[in-house]
């Protein structure tokens, strides 16, 4: 009986220490999420300016400009990992942000900026850009624009940021406001088989694969289907002196004042092909309203001869890697940079033949040279002549994947698989002749969904250019679509395997034996039909390196692929994020 009490007496004990240890946790969880919510309402942190008396640029800057940022990323969308990474590198290698009033000084004065300057903005106005993005500005004491399109302020769209949300962020000292303009929408459409749409809204244009051509609604005259104005001078003038109208009306009306910087859709087309009538209506307008113009994209260098009306800036992509980023701007600002190499072990098995490679767990992201193909070398490959190789080609399917066996680099002697735009070549090059193609063919179609195309080709053509080209345009798959490929390749002796996503292509390949001793090495290069980016990131995921031995177990060079406890921790991560972001998307 007493040794029951006891017991019981335990029990209890035991009980009241979890039902303890339960309310510190929740009482913790609780004083965390009221110490975020509290930071996020009342914005604790400030930005610290920086000691300009410092300063002694006087050449230029560089002007990044985000589309926007989720949680995971998507098609159009950075992801707040991937920006955080991107952020990082570039407060590491001594870039300082630098203000809207900095760079209207540097022109208007004279006035020196820091030896590394940054003008960062996030366009677009989406509530989830300043989400997260604020936690990384203060990470980095980072100063950034933020714009926005006028027509969205006061609406019930939740997407968008809203005048009161703007205002707070701006006393934070890490925010300042700009405009992308009244409105996203277009004119003078017409679809692939040639037929004149018109003009519809963002909204109403959300499958986009049938549009061939189009202009967005301040670049043009309204055109009929013959592309014959059906507005007049004065028309014209008076519908976009209208748009700025109400652009200043409603930021005068919700913000108090029109911001200083203006970022004009669509970009790279005022002075550049337009309507000069067209162009003019907009410049005196722009110049009326604003301190400040991004008018170009594509190049983010910014230097002393360049005008405060006609600066230029580089949206990064959302399938650009942080080495992207770096060539990008070491092609445009010719800075030095550092690339980044990720997982130094496994870094150090290769050889950067050109290019810059990150190792990210199972993952290698080869970024090209700009216009060049990257390459790297697996160190000691060359020991053996026959091989197995395993990997998911994981890159955009506008560009070249390549896996080189048996590359003799001082021969010059090789044998190459490449997915090139969703097409397997099989190439062999000798020594001392030229490259001969053995295979092609010609992969299942990609599938792709239509909010992933960005519309980028907005001109002004003639009824017989669009006619045309119309009629001997070819299917082609956007820049920035993804796929995956699962491939595997056998050389033994004299003979070549490739199959790819279990299908085999080839088998028992007839190649040559002459050289049989070279290693392996890993490719990337851009395709012609980027036309506005010549580099390219080449990807390989659970890349798995065998030498295959005529006698006895086969003997691995190399694995990305994670095994064990890693591979189960790899699983884990990837269905946590895929619930938090079903949550998202469902709620």
């Amino acid at each position: 009986m007493v040794k029951r009490k006891r017991n019981s007496a335990l029990d209890y004990r035991r009980k009241d220490r979890m039902k303890m240890i339960k309310t510190i946790l929740q009482a913790a969880i609780l004083l965390t999420l009221i110490i975020v919510l509290f930071r996020v309402i009342v914005n604790v942190e400030h930005y610290k300016e920086p000691d300009k008396s410092a300063w002694t640029n006087h050449d230029g800057f560089i002007a990044l400009s985000y589309f926007g940022v989720d949680r995971s990323g998507s098609s159009k969308l950075v992801a707040k990992k991937q920006l955080d990474q991107q952020l990082k590198v570039l407060h590491d290698q001594g870039y300082i942000t630098i203000s809207q009033q900095d760079v209207i000084d540097f022109y208007l004065k004279g006035q020196a900026l820091p030896e590394k300057a940054l003008f960062l903005s996030f366009e677009d106005g989406r509530n989830d850009s300043s989400l997260f993005a604020q936690p990384l500005l203060e990470e980095y004491n980072f100063k950034a624009t933020f714009l926005s399109y006028a027509n969205k302020m006061g609406n019930s769209d939740r997407k968008f940021l809203q005048p009161k949300d703007m205002l707070k962020m701006m006393k934070t000292g890490y925010w300042e406001l700009g405009s992308n303009g009244y409105r996203l929408s277009y004119i003078n459409i017409f679809d692939k088989a040639g037929n004149y749409v018109g003009a519809k809204t963002e909204n109403q244009l959300r499958d986009k694969r049938n549009v061939e051509y189009y202009n967005h609604y301040l670049m043009d005259f309204i055109r009929d289907e013959h592309m014959i104005p059906l507005e007049n001078r004065q028309e014209m003038e008076s519908r976009i002196n209208e748009d700025y109208k109400l652009m200043e009306d409603v930021y005068t009306d919700t913000l108090g004042f029109v911001p200083d910087v203006y970022m004009i859709m669509h970009a790279n087309a005022l002075h550049e092909g337009m309507n000069r009538l067209v162009s003019d209506a907009n410049e005196a307008n722009i110049q009326r309203l604003f301190k400040m113009h991004f008018n170009r994209e594509g190049n983010m260098y910014n230097d002393r001869e360049q005008s405060l009306y006609d600066l230029t800036r580089v949206q990064p992509e959302p399938y650009w890697y942080t080495n992207h980023l770096l060539m990008k701007m070491k092609k445009d600002s010719e800075q030095d940079v550092q690339f980044i190499r990720g997982n130094e072990t496994h870094a150090k098995k290769w050889t950067e033949l050109s290019g810059a490679a990150e190792f990210n767990d199972n993952r290698i992201a080869l970024t090209s040279p700009p216009g060049e193909e990257g390459k790297i070398y697996l160190n000691g490959s060359d020991q053996g002549e026959d091989i197995k190789l395993t990997t998911k080609l994981t890159g955009n399917v506008v560009g070249k994947q390549s896996i080189y066996l048996r590359y003799d680099q001082k021969k010059d002697a090789y044998i190459r698989v490449t997915l090139d735009n969703n097409v397997i070549y099989v190439d062999q090059k000798k020594p001392g002749l030229a490259v001969e193609q053995l295979f092609t063919h010609t992969l299942d179609p990609v599938q792709w969904n239509a909010e992933d195309l960005s519309l980028d080709k907005a001109t002004v053509y003639s009824q017989t250019q669009i006619s045309d080209d119309v009629s001997s345009s070819e299917e082609e798959y956007p820049v920035n679509i993804r796929n995956t490929r699962s491939l595997e390749i056998i050389v033994q002796g004299d003979r070549l395997d490739v199959s790819v996503d279990k299908q085999v292509l080839l088998n028992q390949q007839i190649i040559d034996s002459s050289v049989i001793k070279g290693g392996v090495a890993l490719g990337s290069q851009f395709h012609e039909q980027n036309t506005k980016d010549d580099i390219y990131d080449g990807v390989f995921d659970d890349l798995r390196i065998e030498s295959l031995q005529a006698q006895g177990p086969s003997s691995v060079l190399f694995n990305s692929k994670p095994t064990g406890l890693k591979r189960i921790i790899s699983h884990i991560q990837k269905a946590v994020s895929t619930s938090i972001d079903w949550a998202i998307d469902t709620f």
